[in-house]
């Protein structure tokens, strides 16, 4: 997890896939791949492909190991992964 994600992630202003501009108050949702900011287009795309599910279980249990968190990151850097939210 980079120690800045937020500044750097949260209020992305483009898909860091298709480079679309992204709004303040667009959803967007971090990458199981490389975790930069994804429009919600991408993310779907992005969960269409074949190794999907397994990477997405292998991220979510990295992050959480990574943050030291068992209950869970509500609103945190592993929680983006996988619920959307916009820029604060």
């Amino acid at each position: 997890m980079p120690p800045n994600w937020k500044a750097v992630l949260s209020c992305a202003i483009e898909c860091s896939r298709c480079k679309n501009p992204m709004r303040p108050d667009a959803p967007r949702i971090l990458s199981v791949y490389d975790h930069q900011a994804l429009c919600s287009d991408c993310k779907r795309k992005e969960e269409a492909r074949p190794d999907y599910e397994e990477t997405f279980k292998n991220t979510i249990g990295q992050c959480l190991e990574d943050t030291e968190i068992l209950q869970g990151d509500p609103g945190g850097y592993c929680y983006h992964h996988f619920y959307p939210y916009k820029c604060r």
